[in-house]
């Protein structure tokens, strides 16, 4: 099954390969009418417009003369694209268009046009990562996101382009971030070791805040929908003189309980116990010191009270993924986390060629757990973080740019049990991780028509076996002003986690010799512009993950070693479109096949990774006009997928369509709402955990 299912991408790729490469060489004379488009720079961003759900806008230039009969300037779906902004494929500013890497976009005008209220839903349609939550679907749902065969685990979270990653257990629940703090969201594919560090192995997400703005404004919503979800939000920013700030709050509560049934199990009821409530606050504050210097201050805490509902049991297979489920009508998890951090930009040299950033930080994630039905048990899981950066970015020539610095970071963790039936607490773990590196990005455009990239990152640990290197090279060459092709390679890897290397339990225990994770990432594309219309993005990776970290069971007592290999092969593929005035589509396609090649369990080589492997596809039809109106039908697609390595169990696929509508009802009132699931389609994201079904949500804001 696996090496079709290669043989098949490789076919498809080489076929639309040759066909994009000869259609850009018949046609790249006709990009001289796209280039007389007005590029995204000539015009100030377009404050209020929801846009599409993929990045295709229409702006209007200051200087337009008011009328009734004003025409429309619109940018080309091409322009929107790839004039993108980006930080994470560089670690600077710059655009889609300026990386080897492809690297996918949602803005915070098109988190609004799809009501999005986490980031976990924020990332629904993009390509390129399967963002799905693996315990429902509701604002609260656990997030996973998984990436080139890659876990959650193994998913590098940035804020601001500075790591949050848990190193007590691994990864970071996206759902914890309320969406009214966003500016936009970043997926880069593939890892970033060489920038990034550890847990890149196979992805960034990056989540960058929202900045002061030239104007003081003051925007505040409401957004009420099913099954008791009720929102309010409330967002102040500006600059007074040489002071800028942003201060917002968030109020989410749901109480989710949809009715639902589990066939497997014979089972129809309500989903019980299963409310959230959010408070979410974020302050940044910013100064310019003079002409050169600038120093910010952000601060973010989220808090959330929810329940635990579990998961109907799956009575067969015996001893099955969902077998060892158990609902619970009482259950409860509670969060706090302390984002903050404090970073001076000063601009060297000419002023825009080199700028020195220092940025020290402090993350304290504290997360409990109540037990209340069979264990009775209280767990506490508490981390804090201290961090160091600097970096020089530095266009030293016009055709050359070095990016060089430092990190350092230093993880406290502790997870401790109260068993309140012996009123004893049991620490299962109180232990520190530091991490310091090196690393440095070069990059030169040989000729307008080819860069190349070279990175370098070495990374020291506290641990017994942390020390890394990871390289990175890139490149990209236009063979037309159509066609352009690109190809990396990248070295990632992981540290082992605080649980894993010093976890002590009754029946288990840690392994402080563990190596860390190692991957192996290429991939190679094209680019595609289609006449001033289109632009097909077409990538196809490799992506291999060696040494990995799995609990084994088959010794006197469970730990942890590195006892595995997955080889990841699969495309992503982007269409977007302009079908004409005001009218765009938009098509993504992203095909894992995520096959073990080495396992203590015999049973599970040449299977495919579980939950890694399913295929993905989005699409949607929309309609925007500059004046705000944007009405959208988009569809998710996912594939069946096994959730288990040895892949004798697994879940069917599914398909839903959802409505998305903003209108502007006035200069200062707007109007959003939307129907998810339209067709009511029902699903299971992991055995035994239902998804909510068809909701819908209705909002108004205001701004002044």
């Amino acid at each position: 099954m696996s090496t079709s299912r290669v043989i098949n991408y490789c076919e498809f790729f080489l076929k639309i390969f040759v066909f994009t490469v000869i259609y850009g060489m018949v046609c790249g004379g006709n990009v001289a009418i796209a280039n007389q488009i007005p590029q995204i720079s000539e015009f100030p961003k377009h404050q209020g417009s929801a846009r599409d759900l993929q990045p295709v806008a229409q702006v209007t230039p200051e200087n337009t003369p008011a009328s009734t009969e004003e025409p429309d300037i619109e940018l080309t779906v091409i322009d929107k694209l790839l004039n993108e902004p980006v930080y994470s494929p560089f670690r600077r500013e710059g655009t889609v268009k300026d990386s080897t890497r492809p690297v996918y976009v949602i803005t915070g005008e098109e988190i609004e046009a799809q009501g999005a209220k986490t980031v976990r839903e924020a990332l629904k349609f993009l390509p390129g990562i399967l963002p799905d939550g693996t315990v429902g679907t509701e604002v609260n749902a656990l997030s996973g996101q998984f990436i080139r065969g890659s876990n959650s685990a193994q998913v590098l979270i940035l804020l601001d382009g500075r790591p949050i990653n848990e190193l007590g257990s691994g990864g970071f629940d996206l759902s914890e971030f309320t969406t009214n703090i966003v500016e936009r969201i970043e997926v880069l594919p593939g890892g970033g070791s060489t920038l990034y560090g550890s847990d890149a192995i196979g992805g960034v997400i990056n989540i960058i805040t929202r900045r002061p703005t030239e104007k003081v404004t003051t925007q505040a919503g409401v957004t009420f929908g099913a099954y008791g979800l009720n929102q309010q939000t409330i967002n102040s920013s500006g600059k007074i003189g040489d002071i800028g700030w942003v201060v917002g709050y968030n109020r989410t509560e749901a109480e989710n309980n949809y009715p639902f049934s589990i066939p497997e199990a014979n089972f129809e009821g309500t989903r019980e116990n299963n409310d959230v409530l959010y408070n979410n606050f974020n302050v940044k504050l910013s100064a310019n010191l003079g002409k050169r210097d600038t120093l910010t201050l952000s601060t973010l805490y989220l808090g959330k009270d929810q329940g635990v509902p579990g998961g109907v049991p799956i009575p067969e297979p015996l001893f099955g993924q969902g077998y060892f489920n158990s609902l619970t009508d009482s259950d409860r998890k509670y969060t706090d986390q302390v984002l903050t951090d404090l970073i001076w930009n000063s601009k060297l040299g000419g002023g825009d060629d080199s700028l020195l950033t220092a940025r020290v930080y402090a993350d304290f994630l504290n997360t409990r757990f109540d037990s209340r039905n069979s264990s009775q048990a209280r767990y506490d899981n508490r981390q804090a973080s201290y961090g160091l950066q600097a970096q020089h970015s530095w266009k030293f020539a016009n055709n050359q740019t070095l990016v060089y610095g430092f990190d350092y970071r230093n993880v406290s963790a502790t997870n401790s049990t109260f068993d309140f039936s012996v009123d004893a607490k049991t620490v299962t773990y109180d232990d520190s991780i530091s991490q310091g590196a090196l690393f440095a990005r070069y990059e030169i455009n040989f000729t307008p028509s080819f860069t190349a990239n070279l990175g370098l990152r070495q990374d020291f640990s506290s641990l017994t076996n942390g020390f890394f290197t990871s390289p990175s090279v890139g490149a990209k060459f236009a063979l037309t002003d159509s066609t352009t092709l690109r190809a990396n390679y990248i070295k990632n890897f992981r540290a082992p986690n605080l649980f894993s290397l010093y976890a002590n339990g009754s029946t288990y225990v840690g392994n402080p010799n563990l190596r860390p994770e190692k991957g192996d990432s290429y991939d190679i594309g094209i680019d595609q512009k289609l006449g001033n219309f289109g632009l097909l993005r077409l990538t196809y990776f490799n992506n291999t993950i060696s040494d990995l970290i799995a609990y084994n069971f088959a010794v006197p007592v469970a730990t942890y070693e590195n006892i595995g290999k997955v080889r990841t092969t699969g495309i992503e593929a982007v269409f977007n479109l302009q079908l004409a005035k005001n009218l765009y589509a938009f098509v993504s396609y992203t095909a894992n096949n995520p096959q073990i090649l080495r396992s203590t369990n015999s049973a599970e080589v040449d299977k495919e990774l579980r939950f890694a492997g399913a295929d993905s596809l989005n699409a949607g039809l929309s309609y925007e006009t500059r004046q705000g109106l944007y009405a959208g039908i988009l569809m998710h697609s996912l594939g069946a997928y096994p959730t288990n390595n040895t892949n004798t169990e697994f879940l069917s696929g599914y398909t839903t369509f959802d409505f998305k509508m903003r209108v502007n009802l006035s200069d200062t009132l707007i109007l959003t709402g939307s129907v998810d699931n339209i067709f009511n389609q029902r699903y299971q994201l992991f055995p035994g955990y239902p998804d909510g079904g068809r909701v819908f949500q209705v909002g108004l804001s205001s701004t002044f």
